[in-house]
């Protein structure tokens, strides 16, 4: 299991690939809909992939908002859900968000995945909410301060 920056265009068109499958061919995301003007390698937002026996097979991205690190477009191909991939990634933005010097992060978390998201620290900081059809709350953790 390796993390990596996307700092190369062939990278980010994996993170799309993956992108797309999960969001737009698992939930019905519109395809329109999944894709902003953050995907750019030169943007204010940081891209990373996820690798399980050298292939990448998750994403994420974090751009600093309000204060916050707000990660985005989690996701990890459904056929490796089960090694403790999102904990990584996680973790990996975290580490990001902590280097940008920011306190904390939050997350727009599907309600399907909130208990995942508790597991590693992040507290519910709104109702539910709709977004692109699918519930979602947003949540929040403190990071620590070094």
């Amino acid at each position: 299991m390796e993390v990596k920056k996307i700092s190369e265009d062939h990278d980010l068109k994996e993170a799309f690939y993956i992108r797309k499958e999960v969001f737009v061919g698992e939930q019905g995301v519109p395809l329109e809909d999944e894709f902003d003007e953050f995907d750019t390698l030169d943007g204010e937002c940081e891209h990373i992939l996820v690798y399980f026996n050298a292939q990448p097979v998750g994403t994420g991205r974090i751009r600093v908002l309000d204060g916050f690190g707000k990660l985005e477009r989690i996701c990890i191909l459904e056929p490796y859900r089960k090694f403790g991939l999102g904990k990584i990634m996680i973790q990996a933005l975290e580490e990001m968000a902590e280097e940008k010097g920011v306190p904390a992060v939050k997350l727009h978390g599907q309600t399907q995945a909130e208990g995942f998201y508790t597991k590693l620290g992040y507290r519910a900081s709104s109702t539910i909410f709709m977004e692109d059809g699918i519930p979602h709350i947003v949540m929040r953790k403190e990071l620590s301060t070094k």
